[in-house]
Protein backbone atom coordinates (compact mmCIF):
# COMPACT_ATOMS: atom_id res chain seq x y z
CA UNK A 1 0.00 0.00 0.00
CA UNK A 2 1.23 3.48 -0.88
CA UNK A 3 0.14 6.24 1.48
CA UNK A 4 0.59 9.96 1.96
CA UNK A 5 1.21 11.31 5.47
CA UNK A 6 0.72 15.04 5.93
CA UNK A 7 2.36 16.92 8.80
CA UNK A 8 5.25 14.46 8.78
CA UNK A 9 7.69 17.04 10.12
CA UNK A 10 5.61 17.12 13.31
CA UNK A 11 5.43 14.68 16.21
CA UNK A 12 2.48 12.43 15.37
CA UNK A 13 2.83 12.54 11.59
CA UNK A 14 6.54 11.85 11.79
CA UNK A 15 6.18 8.97 14.22
CA UNK A 16 3.43 7.34 12.19
CA UNK A 17 5.28 7.74 8.89
CA UNK A 18 8.27 5.95 10.43
CA UNK A 19 6.03 3.20 11.81
CA UNK A 20 4.34 2.78 8.41
CA UNK A 21 7.74 2.37 6.73
CA UNK A 22 8.65 -0.27 9.30
CA UNK A 23 5.44 -2.13 8.42
CA UNK A 24 6.49 -2.27 4.77
CA UNK A 25 4.21 0.46 3.42
CA UNK A 26 5.37 2.82 0.67
CA UNK A 27 5.22 6.30 2.22
CA UNK A 28 5.13 9.78 0.73
CA UNK A 29 5.47 12.56 3.28
CA UNK A 30 4.76 16.26 3.25
CA UNK A 31 5.93 18.99 5.59
CA UNK A 32 7.25 22.52 5.57
CA UNK A 33 10.60 21.69 7.19
CA UNK A 34 12.92 19.37 5.21
CA UNK A 35 15.17 19.00 8.26
CA UNK A 36 12.21 17.54 10.15
CA UNK A 37 11.82 14.59 7.77
CA UNK A 38 15.44 13.64 7.04
CA UNK A 39 15.15 10.57 9.26
CA UNK A 40 12.18 9.44 7.14
CA UNK A 41 13.94 10.08 3.84
CA UNK A 42 16.87 7.96 5.04
CA UNK A 43 14.41 5.14 5.72
CA UNK A 44 12.97 5.31 2.21
CA UNK A 45 10.16 7.86 2.37
CA UNK A 46 9.46 10.09 -0.60
CA UNK A 47 9.42 13.74 0.51
CA UNK A 48 7.45 16.48 -1.23
CA UNK A 49 7.91 19.87 0.38
CA UNK A 50 5.21 22.50 0.24
CA UNK A 51 2.23 24.22 1.79
CA UNK A 52 -1.07 22.35 1.86
CA UNK A 53 -2.80 25.67 1.22
CA UNK A 54 -1.62 25.21 -2.40
CA UNK A 55 -4.41 23.17 -4.02
CA UNK A 56 -2.25 22.19 -7.00
CA UNK A 57 0.44 20.85 -4.68
CA UNK A 58 -2.14 18.80 -2.79
CA UNK A 59 -3.36 17.19 -6.02
CA UNK A 60 0.25 16.31 -6.82
CA UNK A 61 0.71 14.83 -3.34
CA UNK A 62 -2.40 12.67 -3.70
CA UNK A 63 -1.44 11.26 -7.09
CA UNK A 64 -0.94 7.46 -7.16
CA UNK A 65 -1.57 6.91 -3.44
CA UNK A 66 -4.17 4.56 -2.05
CA UNK A 67 -4.74 6.34 1.25
CA UNK A 68 -3.98 9.62 3.01
CA UNK A 69 -3.27 10.00 6.72
CA UNK A 70 -3.92 13.68 7.40
CA UNK A 71 -2.01 14.81 10.50
CA UNK A 72 -1.26 18.41 9.53
CA UNK A 73 -3.17 21.30 11.08
CA UNK A 74 -3.11 24.35 13.32
CA UNK A 75 -2.67 23.51 17.00
CA UNK A 76 -2.73 25.51 20.22
CA UNK A 77 -5.17 27.74 22.04
CA UNK A 78 -3.92 31.19 21.09
CA UNK A 79 -4.64 32.82 17.77
CA UNK A 80 -7.41 34.22 15.60
CA UNK A 81 -10.39 32.27 14.32
CA UNK A 82 -9.07 32.84 10.78
CA UNK A 83 -5.76 31.16 11.68
CA UNK A 84 -7.44 27.99 12.96
CA UNK A 85 -10.06 28.04 10.22
CA UNK A 86 -7.39 27.99 7.54
CA UNK A 87 -5.09 25.52 9.31
CA UNK A 88 -7.77 23.00 10.22
CA UNK A 89 -10.72 23.48 7.88
CA UNK A 90 -9.12 25.03 4.80
CA UNK A 91 -6.24 22.55 4.59
CA UNK A 92 -8.56 19.61 5.25
CA UNK A 93 -10.86 20.76 2.46
CA UNK A 94 -7.86 20.87 0.12
CA UNK A 95 -6.90 17.33 1.15
CA UNK A 96 -10.45 16.11 0.53
CA UNK A 97 -10.51 17.68 -2.93
CA UNK A 98 -7.09 16.21 -3.69
CA UNK A 99 -8.29 12.75 -2.65
CA UNK A 100 -11.42 12.99 -4.77
CA UNK A 101 -9.60 14.46 -7.76
CA UNK A 102 -6.89 11.78 -7.71
CA UNK A 103 -9.28 8.95 -6.82
CA UNK A 104 -7.62 8.17 -3.48
CA UNK A 105 -9.55 5.33 -1.84
CA UNK A 106 -9.32 6.31 1.84
CA UNK A 107 -8.73 9.32 4.08
CA UNK A 108 -7.78 8.83 7.74
CA UNK A 109 -8.19 12.16 9.51
CA UNK A 110 -6.48 13.04 12.78
CA UNK A 111 -8.91 15.06 14.85
CA UNK A 112 -8.86 15.94 18.56
CA UNK A 113 -10.84 15.34 21.77
CA UNK A 114 -10.63 19.10 22.23
CA UNK A 115 -13.98 19.07 20.43
CA UNK A 116 -15.50 17.85 23.73
CA UNK A 117 -13.91 20.29 26.09
CA UNK A 118 -16.18 22.83 27.74
CA UNK A 119 -14.17 23.54 30.89
CA UNK A 120 -15.98 20.93 32.98
CA UNK A 121 -15.01 17.48 34.21
CA UNK A 122 -15.99 14.54 32.01
CA UNK A 123 -15.52 10.81 32.59
CA UNK A 124 -15.98 8.22 29.84
CA UNK A 125 -16.99 10.59 27.08
CA UNK A 126 -18.58 8.91 24.07
CA UNK A 127 -18.04 10.09 20.50
CA UNK A 128 -21.50 11.63 20.16
CA UNK A 129 -21.17 13.79 23.30
CA UNK A 130 -20.01 16.93 21.50
CA UNK A 131 -21.13 20.18 23.19
CA UNK A 132 -23.49 22.56 21.43
CA UNK A 133 -20.94 25.38 21.70
CA UNK A 134 -17.14 25.36 21.73
CA UNK A 135 -14.91 27.20 24.15
CA UNK A 136 -12.03 27.83 21.74
CA UNK A 137 -11.26 28.17 18.04
CA UNK A 138 -9.14 25.02 17.97
CA UNK A 139 -11.91 22.68 19.14
CA UNK A 140 -14.50 24.40 16.95
CA UNK A 141 -12.43 24.15 13.77
CA UNK A 142 -11.31 20.57 14.42
CA UNK A 143 -14.96 19.56 14.68
CA UNK A 144 -15.85 21.47 11.52
CA UNK A 145 -12.99 19.74 9.69
CA UNK A 146 -14.40 16.38 10.80
CA UNK A 147 -17.76 17.29 9.28
CA UNK A 148 -16.08 18.15 5.97
CA UNK A 149 -14.37 14.75 6.00
CA UNK A 150 -17.59 12.82 6.60
CA UNK A 151 -19.45 14.80 3.95
CA UNK A 152 -16.92 13.48 1.42
CA UNK A 153 -18.37 9.97 1.80
CA UNK A 154 -21.15 11.09 -0.50
CA UNK A 155 -18.61 11.18 -3.32
CA UNK A 156 -17.22 7.71 -2.64
CA UNK A 157 -14.27 8.49 -0.36
CA UNK A 158 -13.77 6.03 2.51
CA UNK A 159 -13.17 8.01 5.71
CA UNK A 160 -12.25 7.48 9.35
CA UNK A 161 -11.45 10.13 12.00
CA UNK A 162 -9.54 9.62 15.25
CA UNK A 163 -9.61 11.74 18.41
CA UNK A 164 -6.49 10.76 20.40
CA UNK A 165 -6.10 12.25 23.89
CA UNK A 166 -2.79 13.66 25.24
CA UNK A 167 -0.42 11.77 22.93
CA UNK A 168 3.13 11.40 24.23
CA UNK A 169 6.37 9.57 23.61
CA UNK A 170 9.67 10.36 21.91
CA UNK A 171 9.21 13.46 19.78
CA UNK A 172 6.51 15.09 21.92
CA UNK A 173 7.25 18.80 22.16
CA UNK A 174 3.83 20.01 23.28
CA UNK A 175 2.79 18.51 26.61
CA UNK A 176 5.72 18.11 28.98
CA UNK A 177 8.44 20.50 27.74
CA UNK A 178 6.40 23.52 28.81
CA UNK A 179 5.69 22.00 32.25
CA UNK A 180 9.37 21.14 32.75
CA UNK A 181 10.35 24.69 31.87
CA UNK A 182 7.75 26.17 34.23
CA UNK A 183 8.95 24.01 37.12
CA UNK A 184 12.56 25.00 36.49
CA UNK A 185 11.43 28.63 36.86
CA UNK A 186 9.44 27.78 40.00
CA UNK A 187 6.16 28.77 38.35
CA UNK A 188 4.32 25.45 38.29
CA UNK A 189 1.54 24.79 40.81
CA UNK A 190 -1.15 22.17 41.26
CA UNK A 191 -4.46 23.74 40.31
CA UNK A 192 -7.33 22.67 42.53
CA UNK A 193 -7.06 19.56 44.72
CA UNK A 194 -4.65 17.74 42.39
CA UNK A 195 -6.73 14.54 42.33
CA UNK A 196 -8.08 14.85 38.79
CA UNK A 197 -7.61 11.84 36.51
CA UNK A 198 -7.08 12.17 32.78
CA UNK A 199 -6.46 10.01 29.73
CA UNK A 200 -3.17 9.81 27.88
CA UNK A 201 -2.30 7.98 24.68
CA UNK A 202 1.06 6.30 24.16
CA UNK A 203 2.30 7.10 20.65
CA UNK A 204 2.85 3.40 19.96
CA UNK A 205 -0.85 2.77 20.66
CA UNK A 206 -1.88 5.59 18.33
CA UNK A 207 0.34 4.09 15.63
CA UNK A 208 -1.61 0.84 15.96
CA UNK A 209 -4.92 2.71 15.72
CA UNK A 210 -3.82 4.61 12.62
CA UNK A 211 -2.63 1.43 10.91
CA UNK A 212 -5.90 -0.31 11.79
CA UNK A 213 -7.75 2.64 10.27
CA UNK A 214 -5.88 2.10 7.00
CA UNK A 215 -6.76 -1.59 6.94
CA UNK A 216 -10.31 -1.52 8.35
CA UNK A 217 -13.31 -2.39 6.21
CA UNK A 218 -17.10 -2.55 6.21
CA UNK A 219 -18.85 -1.18 9.30
CA UNK A 220 -15.63 0.34 10.67
CA UNK A 221 -15.67 3.00 7.95
CA UNK A 222 -17.41 6.33 8.21
CA UNK A 223 -16.96 6.66 11.96
CA UNK A 224 -15.06 8.84 14.41
CA UNK A 225 -13.16 7.07 17.19
CA UNK A 226 -11.92 8.07 20.62
CA UNK A 227 -8.36 6.89 21.16
CA UNK A 228 -6.54 6.70 24.49
CA UNK A 229 -4.75 4.18 26.69
CA UNK A 230 -8.12 3.42 28.25
CA UNK A 231 -6.78 3.86 31.80
CA UNK A 232 -7.14 7.35 33.31
CA UNK A 233 -4.31 8.31 35.66
CA UNK A 234 -3.88 11.15 38.18
CA UNK A 235 -2.52 14.02 36.12
CA UNK A 236 -0.18 15.39 38.77
CA UNK A 237 1.30 11.95 39.44
CA UNK A 238 2.25 11.86 35.78
CA UNK A 239 3.72 15.36 35.90
CA UNK A 240 5.81 14.56 38.97
CA UNK A 241 6.99 11.28 37.42
CA UNK A 242 8.41 13.26 34.49
CA UNK A 243 9.95 15.90 36.73
CA UNK A 244 11.79 13.24 38.73
CA UNK A 245 13.46 11.99 35.55
CA UNK A 246 15.09 15.42 35.24
CA UNK A 247 16.06 15.68 38.92
CA UNK A 248 13.50 18.40 39.46
CA UNK A 249 11.49 18.69 42.68
CA UNK A 250 7.88 17.49 42.53
CA UNK A 251 5.09 20.03 42.29
CA UNK A 252 3.78 20.47 45.80
CA UNK A 253 2.30 23.94 46.06
CA UNK A 254 -1.40 24.36 45.30
CA UNK A 255 -3.34 27.20 43.73
CA UNK A 256 -7.14 27.46 44.13
CA UNK A 257 -8.94 27.00 40.83
CA UNK A 258 -10.71 30.36 41.06
CA UNK A 259 -7.48 32.22 41.66
CA UNK A 260 -5.72 30.47 38.78
CA UNK A 261 -8.62 31.14 36.44
CA UNK A 262 -8.69 34.83 37.39
CA UNK A 263 -4.93 35.11 36.82
CA UNK A 264 -5.29 33.45 33.42
CA UNK A 265 -8.13 35.80 32.47
CA UNK A 266 -6.00 38.83 33.35
CA UNK A 267 -3.01 37.37 31.52
CA UNK A 268 -5.03 36.90 28.34
CA UNK A 269 -6.51 40.40 28.54
CA UNK A 270 -3.06 41.97 28.85
CA UNK A 271 -1.63 39.95 25.96
CA UNK A 272 -4.52 40.93 23.69
CA UNK A 273 -3.62 44.62 23.98
CA UNK A 274 0.16 44.24 23.82
CA UNK A 275 1.90 44.82 20.45
CA UNK A 276 1.95 41.60 18.47
CA UNK A 277 -0.55 39.93 20.84
CA UNK A 278 2.08 37.64 22.44
CA UNK A 279 0.97 34.23 23.67
CA UNK A 280 0.08 34.28 27.40
CA UNK A 281 2.01 32.08 29.80
CA UNK A 282 -1.30 31.08 31.42
CA UNK A 283 -4.62 30.39 29.66
CA UNK A 284 -8.13 29.93 31.04
CA UNK A 285 -8.46 26.80 28.92
CA UNK A 286 -5.14 25.49 30.19
CA UNK A 287 -6.21 26.06 33.80
CA UNK A 288 -9.34 23.98 33.23
CA UNK A 289 -7.42 21.23 31.42
CA UNK A 290 -4.98 20.92 34.33
CA UNK A 291 -7.70 20.86 36.99
CA UNK A 292 -10.52 18.72 35.56
CA UNK A 293 -11.13 14.99 35.18
CA UNK A 294 -11.18 14.08 31.49
CA UNK A 295 -11.41 10.57 30.05
CA UNK A 296 -12.80 8.89 26.95
CA UNK A 297 -14.85 5.79 26.26
CA UNK A 298 -12.81 3.81 23.69
CA UNK A 299 -15.25 0.90 23.30
CA UNK A 300 -16.11 1.88 19.72
CA UNK A 301 -12.44 1.68 18.70
CA UNK A 302 -12.12 -1.65 20.49
CA UNK A 303 -15.14 -3.01 18.64
CA UNK A 304 -14.57 -1.76 15.10
CA UNK A 305 -10.80 -1.20 14.87
CA UNK A 306 -9.78 -4.09 17.14
CA UNK A 307 -7.94 -1.42 19.10
CA UNK A 308 -6.24 -2.87 22.16
CA UNK A 309 -3.80 -0.41 23.79
CA UNK A 310 -0.78 -2.39 24.92
CA UNK A 311 1.82 0.26 25.82
CA UNK A 312 1.24 1.85 29.26
CA UNK A 313 1.65 5.56 29.77
CA UNK A 314 4.70 5.04 32.01
CA UNK A 315 6.57 3.37 29.14
CA UNK A 316 5.72 6.27 26.83
CA UNK A 317 6.84 8.76 29.47
CA UNK A 318 10.19 7.02 29.90
CA UNK A 319 10.60 7.08 26.13
CA UNK A 320 9.86 10.82 26.06
CA UNK A 321 12.28 11.57 28.91
CA UNK A 322 15.13 9.62 27.31
CA UNK A 323 14.53 11.39 23.99
CA UNK A 324 14.33 14.85 25.62
CA UNK A 325 17.61 14.26 27.43
CA UNK A 326 19.28 13.26 24.16
CA UNK A 327 18.12 16.56 22.70
CA UNK A 328 20.24 18.27 25.33
CA UNK A 329 17.28 19.82 27.06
Amino acid sequence: MKILVTGASGFIGGRFARFALEQGLSVRVNGRRPEGVQHLIKRGAEFVQGDLADADLVHHLCRDVEAVVHCAGAVGVWGSRAHFQQGNVGLTQNIIEGCLGQKVRRLVHLSSPSVYFDGRSHIGLREEQVPKTFVDHYGATKYLAEQKVFEAQEFGLEVIALRPRFVTGAGDTSIFPRLINMQRKGRLAIIGNGLNKVDFTSMQNLNDALLSSLLAAGPALGKVYNISNGAPVPLWDVVNFVLRQFDLPPVSKHMPYGLAYAAATLNEMVCKVLPGRPEPSLFRLGVAVMARDFSLDISRARQYLDYDPQVPIWTALEEFCQWWKVQGR
